[in-house]
């Protein structure tokens, strides 16, 4: 398989969580190579494409300098839904190991009569890597397995990032209950049941915990909103939280966005339509601890899983009714901001079904009022062209949305408030399911935003970061030279070493300089 020679990345190019960091920002800040300059039709293109044995519906992740097979590569790492784990040199695309997550006389599990991972269900969270643990660093995954008619499991895999073997006791079955009288309760417990569940949003590893958020199949009953935690050494689970113990539905989908984290050891997530307690304790707080449809501020403190603080929109019931859920979107935690009155402000910032932007103060999340959003941080009403199945990304004082049907648009930060109309935005628009762009850059220098289009033929746009009217290149442009064939809805791209990888429906595209 053709490519250049390899030239061994420097630590800071890896790329080993969904959207680079847990912030969830999407931006690459040490991407020397590519800039607006030379990303046009004439120097950047595909330059191969690397096949795989499913849907890669995971971002890929980019580990530099790994010594594997006696010497050191860039690996690739990729993961698909027909359960397998790869790794690629990075550079030229040559096979460095293979693992399946399947355990003898097992299968991918099938769809479950829902269209939104289809046709089968391995791995469709993004891992997470760990340079520092065990020998050569680690890398967690979780799957999605069937073994006999109505036998399903979800595990938790940790893999040697060098040769793929299992560590750290792996896999671990996934389980859990929690106190409730929700949906598939009994004695006075909830009980997580493999077969209802998928993985969508990416894992998160904080403080040696990799936490997981579950998804259900569609809108399939009997289900609930779970997250949980699962020590990164020994697989052991170390806390469970249930946001809707005693209701029903409210799950995780966040269109594969992983939970962000902040530097203080708190969870932000946005969740799905589910039951949402409009009585209120006397802290402010639910009264029978029902989250739905909230945007979630969750402690982790000694690795107990707790909510302590949310945001419920006024409207948060009507919305649960029709299905206009936040959590079709991912929660962004942005760098620190000052505002107009030289105060430091700890910002988080989401979107989902109702196409309106969500500014929320980490330090006061604003709870729920049922008369309006006056308790928010900032509310952008309709700010987007459509609904948010994707996330944003952040760059040098803006964010980037790319909502369904509409244009990917920059929206400025000015004294810690998001300006009320874009600065610039693209001239194309994006169909279902909108995109989730990435950020390439060298500080704050030669920015360029990158998103994946789908459709019958995928496209891959390029973008200046400074003026998204800009459009640099995209994979069109060249007769079919750049194509990479049809879309795939969860595709989020990721930028290390002068490389753009794309996932597809059997593999990953790979472009850079030609």
């Amino acid at each position: 398989m053709g490519g250049p020679p390899i030239v061994p990345a420097g630590p800071s190019q890896d790329v080993l969580t969904f959207h680079n960091d847990n912030a969830r920002t999407g931006q690459n800040l040490n991407e020397s190579i590519l800039t607006p300059a030379n990303v046009n039709m004439n120097a950047f293109g595909k330059l191969f494409v690397i096949g795989v044995d499913g849907k890669v519906d995971a971002e890929p992740l980019f580990a530099s300098n790994v010594i594997a097979g006696g010497s050191a590569h860039n690996l690739l790492i990729v993961a698909t839904e027909h359960g397998s784990v790869y790794a690629f040199d990075a550079d030229n695309g040559s096979p460095i190991w293979r693992a399946s997550m399947l355990q003898p006389g097992e299968t991918p599990s099938d769809d479950h009569g829902c269209s939104q991972v289809t046709p089968e269900i391995g791995v469709t969270a993004t891992p997470v890597i760990d340079r520092s643990a065990g020998p050569n660093g680690t890398i967690y995954v979780a799957a999605m397995s069937k073994g006999g008619p109505g036998q399903y499991f979800q595990r938790l895999h940790a893999l040697n990032l060098a040769t793929g073997v299992e560590t750290s006791g792996g896999p671990k079955n996934i389980q859990a209950s929690f106190p409730g009288s929700g949906d598939n309760s009994s004695g006075g417990m909830v009980g997580f049941d493999p077969g209802q569940y998928k993985e969508r949003p990416g894992l998160l590893l904080m403080n040696g915990v990799v936490y997981t958020a579950w998804s259900s199949h569609c809108d399939i009953r009997p289900y609930t909103g779970w997250l949980m935690g699962y020590d990164q050494n020994s697989l052991a689970q170390v806390s469970v939280l249930n946001l809707t113990p005693n209701g029903n539905e409210g799950a995780f989908w966040n269109s594969g966005a992983g939970p962000a984290a902040d530097g203080n050891g708190n969870i932000f997530a946005l969740e799905g339509n589910g039951t949402f307690d409009t009585t209120m304790d006397a802290s402010g707080f639910p009264s029978q601890g029902n989250f739905g449809n909230s945007f979630l501020k969750i402690s982790a403190s000694n690795h107990s899983l707790a909510v302590s603080d949310f945001f419920a929109p006024f409207n948060v019931v009507a919305e649960n009714s029709i299905d206009q859920d936040l959590g079709s979107g991912g929660a962004l935690v942005l760098p620190d901001q000052m505002d107009a009155n030289s105060r430091t402000r700890h910002l988080v910032a989401g979107a989902g079904k109702d196409s309106n932007i969500y500014l929320a103060d980490r330090d006061n999340m604003g709870k729920f009022s049922p008369a309006n959003n006056n308790n928010a941080y900032q509310v952008i009403s309709s700010a987007l062209g459509g609904p948010m199945f994707s996330m944003p990304a952040y760059f040098n004082g803006a964010i980037y949305y790319g909502a369904v049907g509409d244009s990917v648009k920059a929206f400025r930060l000015w004294n810690a408030l998001l300006a009320l109309a874009p600065s610039s935005q693209t001239s194309a628009t994006f169909p279902y399911p909108g995109t989730t762009p990435s950020v390439s850059a060298n500080g704050a220098a030669s920015g360029i935003v990158w998103a994946a289009e789908n459709g019958a033929v995928a496209v891959l746009h390029a973008y200046d970061a400074n003026n998204l009217a800009n459009e640099l290149y995209n994979s069109n442009q060249a007769t079919g030279r750049d194509q990479f064939g049809p879309g795939n809805k969860f595709i989020t791209p990721m930028i290390a070493h002068g490389k753009v990888y794309v996932g597809t429906t059997n593999g990953v595209a790979v472009f850079g300089l030609r």
